[in-house]
């Protein structure tokens, strides 16, 4: 059995649950944030607009980088094979976009295959700030607890395989999970949130980042796609970001409205 996860932080939970043997030999991790950036090329390899897109987010100054024009192919060759094998697979997801376009994306990869698709739902099925849950945000002991495999039917399976062609062909550039589907949009609101929190005065970047997140429905806004942004706003000249970089390519940045 194959078990998907998106991201690292999801590893040691499903671990627990599964066991080490069958983490060390069938539990694979996913580690791009299908919510942000394009993704009409992400299953076709070499995946150019994809890699670009995370090539010119990742800050200057967090080394080393992760190796996107290696990683990034690679996961679509891998999926791309997935039906030509015999393991079933397993996703496990929650709220998080990323990870429910994580199992509209295996969806489509095993769309014509006999393999069996399960998954383990680790959400509340409700993507706002208060209430949503993301699999990396339910200790392992819990999530042992709350596991409950189940095989999807054909019919979910075809839906799935459908929202995935639909947010490949919508050329958005992020992508919020509401009510069981996916929104598109461009990057105005989020841009607008940065703006509506930042004030006059100079305060840590991080803050401001922080303001955003807690308030942003739909998607796990990161702190690297954050950065990005006000980057961007600061080269369009709506922003002034003083300091040095620090850890995490931000912790020494202060921000403020530009005058």
């Amino acid at each position: 059995m194959w078990h998907l996860v998106c991201g690292d932080n999801a590893v040691a939970g499903v671990t627990q649950v599964i066991g080490e043997a069958a983490a060390a030999t069938g539990l694979r991790v996913l580690r791009d944030d299908l919510a942000v950036g394009p993704l009409a090329d992400v299953d076709t390899p070499p995946c150019a607009a994809r890699v670009a897109f995370w090539q010119t987010l990742w800050p200057e100054s967090v080394h080393p980088a992760p190796a996107f024009a290696t990683v990034l192919p690679a996961d679509a060759r891998w999926l791309a094979a997935l039906a030509e094998q015999a393991q079933p697979v397993t996703v496990w997801h929650g709220d998080s976009a990323s990870e429910q376009l994580l199992l509209a994306r295996v969806a489509h990869a095993l769309e014509h295959s006999p393999l069996a698709l399960w998954e383990v739902p680790c959400g509340t099925g409700d993507s706002r700030v208060e209430m949503r849950k993301a699999v990396a945000m339910h200790a392992p002991d819990a999530l042992v607890a709350l596991a409950q495999p189940r095989e999807i039917a054909a019919s979910r399976r075809q839906a799935l395989a459908a929202q995935w062609r639909a947010v490949q062909a919508d050329n958005a550039l992020i992508h919020r999970w509401q009510a069981g589907d996916f929104a598109g949009e461009d990057y105005q609101r989020i841009d607008a949130d940065l703006l509506r929190h930042a004030r006059d005065e100079a305060q840590p970047l991080a803050r401001l980042m922080a303001e955003v997140m807690a308030r942003n429905d739909g998607f796990f806004a990161t702190d690297t796609f954050l950065l990005w942004r006000a980057r961007e706003l600061a080269a369009a000249g709506v922003l002034h970001i003083s300091g040095e970089p620090g850890e995490y390519g931000y912790r020494g940045l202060q921000v403020r409205r530009s005058l």
